[in-house]
This record gives structure tokens, sequence and C-alpha cells, in this order.
């Protein structure tokens, strides 16, 4: 079969495979797609999904966290194992040489491919980072040197840094050609910026429309809901990117494949402010099969799979 024209990453923070049980885990209060059970029952899923769980400790002793496993789904590598330990947070000086030698995003653009990162930030965040950035006015400020020696880029932000691709600002998201982190732009409004309010089927249709050969869309807020131990919080960040995804798998080309997948479990289990070490759930659409799979590392190795060169 022929590789696929696009491939789109759907990256859901703080999203594992627990129990199905209502008391603690807010996934049993809707059919999200994302709605997955350790007893192997879940959210059927459309265009003839699979589903794939993999494990996220990678033998690691301690609780998965984000920077660690999130440089693992963007290089395909064992971060955890090569680093020695979990990593909270931001990506640490070993994993972001990780990322910099190692990037999908990097080894994408050295065949030929095309990459685009939907997320749009405000330009101050991105200066003081020292990220590239598209041209923008939006959320521009200068933010105090003590205050800028504390920021720390994402481990998706490097992974497009190492190929050297400017972010979205807010400006696109304006444009109509990027989306904020939270899909319906009322965040980016409570702050008075004027990012019109969307949909989350609008922003499918936008995800779409600048859509690339590989196309990454980040969400963290069903994350900060399990920290916070909200349900409230949290069935709104899953219903929300729920209607998202299912827009962008109903309107996913027939030659295009498309994944949502975390790294890390979380608010499966509001009973914990932590991260728990329960799978997460690959949910993959499209006429290819993922191969291989085991550890959250193997999406980043399976786009790669998918995009190479014949």
């Amino acid at each position: 079969m022929s590789s696929p024209s696009k491939v789109a990453l759907l990256f859901i923070d703080g999203v594992g495979v627990g129990a199905r049980d209502g008391a603690v885990n807010p996934l049993t209060s809707g059919e999200f797609l994302v709605s997955q059970f350790a007893d192997g029952t879940g959210t059927a899923l459309p265009r003839g999904g699979r589903r794939i769980d993999v494990d996220t400790t990678f033998g690691v002793p301690g609780r998965p966290q984000s920077a660690s496993n999130q440089t693992a789904i963007f290089t395909g590598l064992p971060a955890p194992q090569l680093i020695g330990g979990h990593v909270l947070g931001y990506p640490t000086r070993p994993l972001a040489k990780l990322l910099a030698d190692s990037s999908i995003v990097k080894t994408l653009l050295g065949h030929g491919r095309t990459v685009t990162f939907a997320n749009s930030y405000p330009i101050g965040y991105l200066d003081a980072l020292g990220l590239s950035r598209r041209p923008g006015t939006l959320g521009a400020f200068e933010m105090p040197e003590k205050y800028k020696r504390r920021l720390k880029p994402s481990a998706s932000t490097l992974a497009f840094a190492a190929g050297a691709v400017a972010l979205r600002t807010l400006d696109d998201a304006v444009a109509g050609s990027g989306l904020t982190h939270d899909i319906v732009g009322s965040a980016a409004a409570r702050r008075r910026f004027p990012v019109p309010e969307r949909t989350p089927e609008e922003a499918a249709a936008v995800f779409w429309a600048l859509a690339e050969d590989f196309t990454l869309f980040e969400h963290y807020l069903a994350d900060e809901a399990g920290h916070a131990q909200d349900r409230t919080a949290a069935l709104d960040a899953l219903s929300t990117f729920d209607r998202f995804a299912r827009e962008i798998v109903r309107l996913m080309p027939d030659d295009a494949q498309v994944l949502i997948c975390s790294d890390h479990g979380n608010v499966e289990d509001l009973a914990t402010r932590s991260h728990t070490v329960n799978p997460v759930a690959v949910l993959s659409f499209g006429a290819r099969a993922p191969s291989s799979m085991h550890t959250v590392a193997d999406v980043g190795a399976q786009i790669v799979r998918w995009l190479e060169p014949a």
C-alpha cells in the first residue's frame, strides 16, 4: 500500500486507559473517542478506527512525566531509558539534545516532507524563548529578564525548532490559519485578544485547511484538569477535544492517516493529582494499520515510517 498523503497527530496530554469506574474516571461520563478502558471496552471508533494500548513507563521506575514521554513521542526514541529517568514539565538539556538531534520533524524535513504545527502562540512568549515564528503583532511584549530566565520551551516547540520551522502566532489564529490551545479560542478572547471564537467543528476545518504532510495539534487542558482533580474542567476539555477530533476524522481525506495519542495517564483517575502508570490508547484512523507499537515512542516512529521515502 502506498504512503499516506498526510499524517495528522492530535496529541492530548494526560489521558490514560483506566478502570471503568465512574467515581473517579470522567471518561465514563461520555462516549468520547478517548473513552477507552482497562477491561478492553470503550467507545466504538468511526471510519474503521483502531485502538492500540501502549506502555508509558519504558520500564523505568517512577511515574511517567510529560517532558520525557513527549520527547519520546517527538523523536521516536525511548527517552526515559536513554536519560535514565522520568522528567516532568519541560525538557532538560539531555532531552533538548535528543530533540535537536532526532526530532521527527527534522527527520521528515530531511525526507523532503512538509510539516507544520497548528497551535498558535502569543508573540511575546515565542520571542522570550527565542523560537522562530511567523510574522505577527498580537501578544507582543518584552518579558522582564528575571522571568525570561525561568521560561522553558515545551518538547513540541523544541521538536519544530530542530527543523527551523516557524511557529504560528495569534495573528494566524485570527486569520483562520492557526488554532488556539483550547481549540475554540475562548481563552484568548478572555485575555482580550481579537481571536474569533470557533466551534470545535469549525476549528477542525481550519486544521485541514492548514495541514501539511505532517501536522501536529497539541491539547493539554485534560492534564491540567487531572492535576486539579476538577471533574467539571475535565469534562469540558474532553468534550471540546472530542467534537474537534471527531470532525477531524470525518473530514479526513481517504489517503490520509489520523493518530490520537497521549503521553501518560492522569485524568482517568481523579482520585489522585499525580500521573498514573496506566497505558495510553493510540487511536488510528485511515487505511494503514500501525505496526510494532509497544510504547508511546512508537507513535513518532510510526509517523516517520509512513512518510519516509519508499
